[in-house]
């Protein structure tokens, strides 16, 4: 079976470990298409890591419209499918995207079942063109994938009958964001870690708050880029913890695990706005792979992500994020436990081999029920 899947974030060698593990399933001919780069908004452009992609083939294929979410799409798509000729086309995109129905399209016309992948956590109603774009969606696409409930509900809410699956968009490799030797925790050092973008959401402001209220040997280090970073290192000297602050640009994947494994504890506060809340937090499950414990705030779907890997807080509440804190790094046994069940979550659920089966299961599924003309039935969530 040939399978492409379309997607912007596969420029990443470390998001890649998922089709490394898909293109070696049996009777998979795999072709994954990215953009050169990536401008996301607010942040950092990012840019295709070259790197082994054994048994397939990466191409990276021309973007209009780079950084702009919901109308970016491939120029060269249909003309490169008419040349593939898959059975299986997965867009890796939100299907009221005009990527994704200008590739389901493509994909139609040579008749391939396809796929969309879902993010959107906040419903909304769609204008035209979005609103046609999904419509159109619903009615061609042989399955839908969504990374969480709430968005696979929102899904159903908008109109889509058809077969679909809870899935992340990528996992984590168990060897490479593996645990360092197991130390308990140094009663005289504790370092916090956040990685991501710098932005308002992502509840940076109300961890420096909280670290101003923990003690001194409290320390942290901060990974990312983004526009409120001024604002953040003006704040940290306000609330005094600037010295116990360390300011790192954004990290290759590849060296990632190193990063994590320097932390005793992850946390990621985000904060729902009117337009946003925590979709997945892909950070936790690279943390938690690397034995690291986290502390979420409860936006979106961070709660479901850390399950027993850690603790959760009221997203907002800086008093209540720092008695976490403290309470896991100022008991050594808890921690420890922390990081031992927060692994064993990863090895259950998240690896990069048990989401590449789930995928091949559905591309089979699509290209069966395509290929005979069978519509199924909607799927209970």
């Amino acid at each position: 079976m040939k399978v492409v899947i379309l997607s912007k974030a596969l420029h990443s060698i470390a998001y890649r470990r998922k089709t490394d593990a898909i293109a070696a399933q049996p009777g998979i001919e795999l072709t994954v298409v990215v953009p050169p780069s990536w401008r996301e908004p607010r942040a950092a452009e990012v840019h295709y890591e070259a790197g082994p992609t054994p048994n397939y083939r990466v191409i990276p294929l021309p973007m209009m419209f780079n950084g702009r979410h919901h109308i970016h799409w491939y120029p060269g798509f249909a003309r490169l499918l008419g040349t593939l000729t898959p059975d299986v086309v997965h867009v890796d995109e939100e299907s009221f995207n005009a990527a994704t129905a200008m590739a389901i399209r493509a994909a139609d016309r040579i008749g391939a079942a396809s796929c969309f992948y879902n993010y959107a956590n906040i419903e909304r109603t769609y204008p035209p063109p979005f609103r046609w774009f999904e419509q159109y969606v619903f009615r061609t696409a042989a399955h839908g994938i969504a990374c969480s409930h709430e968005a696979a509900a929102i899904i159903q809410r908008h109109g889509y009958p058809g077969p679909l699956s809870i899935l992340p968009q990528t996992g984590v490799d168990p060897d490479l964001y593996a645990p360092s030797a197991a130390q308990p925790v140094a009663n005289e050092s504790f370092m916090l870690g956040y990685v991501g973008r710098f932005v308002p959401e992502k509840g940076i402001a109300d961890l420096i708050i909280a670290l101003a209220l923990l003690p001194e040997q409290y320390c942290l280090t901060l990974v990312g880029a983004g526009s409120d970073e001024q604002r953040l290192r003006l704040l940290a000297q306000t609330s005094g913890v600037a010295h116990r602050i360390t300011w790192n640009a954004p990290i290759a994947t590849t060296a990632m695990p190193v990063m994590m494994r320097s932390f005793d504890l992850l946390v990621l506060p985000s904060r729902t706005t009117a337009n946003w809340k925590e979709q997945f937090g892909r950070v936790l499950i690279e943390a938690m792979a690397c034995g690291v414990p986290t502390v979420g705030s409860d936006s979106g779907e961070i709660p479901h992500v850390i399950g027993n890997g850690g603790r959760i807080f009221p997203e907002g509440d800086t008093a209540a994020l720092a008695q976490c804190i403290s309470a896991i790094c100022g008991r050594p046994v808890l921690h420890a436990d922390l990081r031992r069940s927060a692994r064993q979550r990863i090895l259950d659920y998240y690896t990069q081999q048990a989401l590449a089966t789930q995928y091949v299961a559905i591309y089979h599924q699509m290209h069966a029920s395509h290929s005979a003309g069978v519509h199924t039935a909607p799927p209970k969530i």
